[in-house]
């Protein structure tokens, strides 16, 4: 048994069945923010239970407006759904590829949203060299065979931006365009960065949003799409009547009107995850430069460590990362781990050294 059998990390009960029982795990194998929910969301809650005698708003109308006055868009332009997978598995359902490009290593929804279509899938191998990045020549293999192509921005488990020039050859392909922004939020340039305001006026592109890690709500799922008008709205024929639980879209509500933990959240990641790649390398590993709450790295090809023997170890004293060789196009040696406050950062270098200087 593996600690990715359902293909994701976080997952609690499968850690316990491979090592034993425990009240808390320092979780690294799941990119939550560890700043916990916003105060905002825990008063919510409170609120809303009150509110599961009845059946929640299927239009999700009062999120989508927070959204829309939070992106400057539309509501007519966002779809609700539960968690960004839903939204994927909407977006590939409305666009119906043939034939679609994605890159390798990437979030393993993709492929399996492509493979309920039963569509081609062409793919590119981003390189290890050049640090995982979408080079221009390989977005122009992907325009150039393929009807429509799915990307990630930052791309998970890499953590790399689409770079400028490539997302201009991709928009200006004719190719319809599924792009992930799940971690964007977490950039002090996401209103930058982001296709928001392009999806939302412009046909065959699809954006799609998580707020379960920014705001560390995973068990409630909670994701949203934006796109042009006409392409929500046959989302939205497909969807599955009350996706979004009435707890969901309270959390969702209060979430967005929390400023002031976006901006510690930011913070927080602006001061961590530097001194967490500095660490990392400081035990002789390949540390891969990103952006978001996460870290790829790799040990050294001559070290007796796999990932999995790490996540072995690790496991046994209660912490827990993410064997990244589950994802194509990464060897054995790779690790993605999220970045977490400075005492659980700690914990993690110091019984990492313990361990790799045991068999060096």
């Amino acid at each position: 048994m593996m600690l990715e059998r359902f293909g994701h990390g976080g997952d609690w009960h499968t850690a316990a069945d491979l090592f034993g029982e425990r009240e808390q795990w320092l979780d690294f194998s799941a990119n939550m923010n560890p700043l916990g929910p916003p105060p905002h969301v825990h008063e919510a809650l409170r609120s809303a239970w009150q509110t599961i005698t009845r059946y929640p708003d299927p239009a999700v109308r009062e999120l989508r407006e927070k959204l829309a006055s939070h992106h400057g868009i539309s509501p007519d332009n966002i779809l609700v759904g539960n968690g960004a997978a839903e939204c994927i598995d909407l977006a590939m359902r409305v666009l119906k590829p043939r034939r679609l490009g994605l890159v390798r290593p990437a979030f393993s929804e993709y492929e399996e949203a492509a493979a309920k279509l039963g569509c081609e899938l062409h793919e590119v191998y981003l390189k290890t060299e050049n640090s995982f990045v979408l080079e221009e020549d390989l977005a122009v293999r992907l325009s150039d065979c393929c009807d429509t192509v799915i990307l990630g921005h930052p791309n998970n488990p890499t953590g790399q931006l689409i770079p400028g020039a490539s997302l201009r050859i991709l928009l200006s392909s004719g190719s319809k365009l599924i792009i992930d922004e799940a971690f964007l939020d977490f950039s002090q340039e996401e209103e930058t960065l982001s296709l928001i305001p392009e999806a939302a006026r412009r046909e065959g592109l699809i954006v799609i949003r998580s707020m379960t890690k920014f705001y560390a709500i995973p068990g409630l799922r909670l994701g949203y799409a934006v796109a042009d008008a006409a392409l929500i709205r046959e989302m939205q024929k497909l969807q599955v009547p009350w996706s979004v639980n009435a707890m969901a879209q309270a959390a969702g509500i209060a979430a967005l009107e929390d400023s002031e933990y976006a901006a510690r959240t930011k913070q927080w990641l602006a001061d961590e995850r530097p001194w967490l790649t500095q660490a990392l390398k400081g035990l002789g590993l390949t540390v891969y430069s990103g952006m978001p709450n996460y870290i790829l790295f790799a040990l050294p090809e001559d070290s007796p460590w796999t990932a999995a023997s790490l996540q072995q170890a690790l496991g046994r004293k209660g912490i827990l990362i993410r064997d990244a060789s589950h994802f194509r196009g990464l060897t054995n040696k790779f690790v993605r781990c999220a970045v977490r406050d400075r005492k659980d950062n700690e914990v993690l270098i110091v019984e990492m050294r313990k361990l790799l200087a045991a068999h060096p």
